[in-house]
This record gives structure tokens, C-alpha cells and sequence, in this order.
């Protein structure tokens, strides 16, 4: 049972990562920030959470690349860095399974539509989904 203490301390690394997504950040460091061990950090975040940290990251990363993506004025590698990530092949893989699209289609694609939508609304909208439930691109206006 996660007691309330470790739900403070688990939300503390949490919000790290949702400040701190583009630095290196490891499960061992997380679990310092939470004052955890490694093992008991990775099982208390997924029991609270639904997923893993990786996962959490790894989402939140995906989240900033498709706001980044969308400007349009930095190439698919320059997000890919810009985001943290260090691998453009493996960023490029976790984008398509989030997201249902690579990210150069993704970047491809006329945003135009959304330009008029406030950036908290077209956050909630374009939120990756996690656990490989990707929402089929949307139809091309005519």
C-alpha cells in the first residue's frame, strides 16, 4: 500500500521530469529525488501512476517534440536532441507507437487548423496516448 508520504515523494520526481524532460534523467536519479531506491521507486511510480517512469518521460518528451514538430522551423533530429532524446531511431520509434504517425509525417502535415486554438485546449487534444493506443491521424481538410 503506497502511503501518502510516498505519494508526495513519487509527485516531487514526477514533476521533475515534467520540468526537466529534456535533461538526462535515469531511474536511479529519480529514485534519489524521491528518496527511494531504484527497485521500490520503479514499482511504488507504476502502482500510483499506471506506468512506468520510462514511460512517464518518454511520454511527456513525445508531448513536447509534437509542439516542436508542428512550428515546423527544426528538423525531425533537431527535436529529437532538443527533447533529450539521444537516439533518433528510437525516438522515432516511440513517437509513431504514441502518436500513430512518424514524425516526419507528423511534421509533414498542415497544422494550420489548430493555430486558432488556445495552447491549453490543443494540448489536452494532441496529448500523446500511452500504452500503445495511438489515435489514427485526422482526415486531411479538403
Amino acid at each position: 500500500m503506497t502511503t501518502l508520504e510516498d505519494l508526495a515523494r513519487l509527485r516531487r520526481a514526477r514533476d521533475l521530469m515534467d520540468r526537466e524532460y529534456a535533461k538526462p534523467l535515469d531511474v536511479p536519479a529519480l529514485a534519489r529525488v524521491a528518496l527511494m531506491s531504484a527497485g521500490h521507486f520503479s514499482r511504488s511510480f507504476r502502482a500510483a501512476y499506471g506506468e512506468t517512469p520510462y514511460s512517464y518521460l518518454m511520454t511527456r518528451r513525445i508531448e513536447r517534440a509534437k509542439a516542436l514538430l508542428r512550428r515546423g522551423d527544426l528538423t525531425v533530429t533537431e527535436v529529437c536532441f532538443e527533447v533529450g532524446c539521444t537516439s533518433l531511431g528510437s525516438f522515432s520509434s516511440r513517437f509513431t507507437e504514441l502518436v500513430g504517425e512518424s514524425p516526419s509525417a507528423y511534421r509533414a502535415r498542415d497544422h494550420g487548423d489548430g493555430a486558432a486554438v488556445p495552447a491549453c485546449v490543443a494540448k489536452m487534444y494532441t496529448r500523446p496516448v500511452r500504452n500503445g493506443e495511438a489515435r489514427p491521424a485526422p482526415p486531411p481538410v479538403a
